[in-house]
C-alpha cells in the first residue's frame, strides 16, 4: 500500500527533524521531502507532489498563507495543515482558512493535536482545535431564521448519543479518533454519521457544523 506522503515546510532545522520523527513513527506515513523557505516548499510541493503539506505560518520568502494559497491552486487536492510558533491570533486563524488550509495548530500543542489532524487531513476533513473553532464558526451562530430559530433541524431531533457524535466531529475530531473515544469501529462512526445527515437532511459537513453551532451543541 502506498505510504502517505507529508511535506514539511519549517525555517528551524530542529522543528523539521522532531516533525519528522513523530510523523514516521505512524506506519504508513513518511516525510516525502522538506523545506525551509515559502518559494521552496511551494517548489517542493509542485515536484513532489504530497498529500498533505504542513507549513509554518512564518516563512522566509513568502509566508505560510501565500504557500497555501499556491499548493492549493496547483494540487487542488493536497491538503494543508498550518503551523504557528506565535499562538495564532483570531485573524491569523481566520486568514489561515481563507487561504485554504484545513488546519491550525500551536507548535506548542504539537504534541496533542498534530498526530489526529495529519488523520482527519488525509481523509480530506479539516481538524479544528476548539481555538479554531471558536473563530472559524462564530458567525454561524447568528444564522437564525427570521423568527430567530434554529434554521434547520431541532435539537430534540437528535438523542443524547447522537448529539455527542455531533460534537465530537464538529470539533474536528476524525472519525478514527471517535471511534477510539467511544470504543466502537469507525464503520459505525461513519454509519452513525451517515445516518445522522439523513435524519436532518443535510448534505455536506460544514452543514452539520453549522447545525451543532445554531443547536449550542458547540460552542462559536
Amino acid at each position: 500500500m502506498r505510504k502517505l506522503q507529508i511535506l514539511l515546510a519549517d525555517d528551524h532545522d530542529l522543528v523539521r527533524e522532531g516533525l519528522k520523527v513523530m510523523i514516521e513513527r505512524h506506519p504508513g506515513w513518511k516525510v516525502c521531502g522538506t523545506a525551509a523557505t515559502g518559494p521552496e516548499a511551494v517548489a517542493q510541493a509542485r515536484k513532489l507532489r504530497p498529500d498533505l503539506v504542513v507549513v509554518d505560518l512564518q516563512l522566509p520568502g513568502c509566508d505560510g498563507l501565500e504557500v497555501t494559497r499556491q499548493v492549493r491552486e496547483h494540487l487542488p487536492h493536497c491538503e494543508v495543515l498550518i503551523f504557528t510558533g506565535s499562538g495564532g491570533s483570531d485573524g491569523a486563524i481566520r486568514a489561515a482558512f481563507a487561504s485554504g488550509a484545513k488546519s491550525f495548530i500551536s507548535k506548542t500543542d504539537a504534541g496533542e493535536y498534530l498526530i489526529d489532524a495529519l488523520k482527519s487531513l488525509a481523509e480530506h476533513r479539516p481538524f479544528f482545535t476548539d481555538q479554531a473553532s471558536a473563530v472559524v464558526f462564530a458567525r454561524f451562530a447568528q444564522a437564525k431564521t427570521p423568527a430567530g430559530r434554529p434554521a434547520s433541524g431541532d435539537i430534540e431531533r437528535l438523542s443524547a448519543d447522537e448529539q455527542n457524535l455531533v460534537r465530537l466531529l464538529s470539533e474536528g475530531h476524525s472519525n478514527g479518533s471517535v471511534a477510539k473515544k467511544r470504543r466502537i469501529s469507525v464503520r459505525t462512526v461513519e454509519n452513525q454519521r451517515a445516518g445522522i445527515m439523513r435524519k436532518l437532511q443535510l448534505a455536506t459537513f460544514p452543514d452539520l457544523v453549522r447545525y451543532a453551532v445554531r443547536n449550542g451543541i458547540i460552542k462559536a
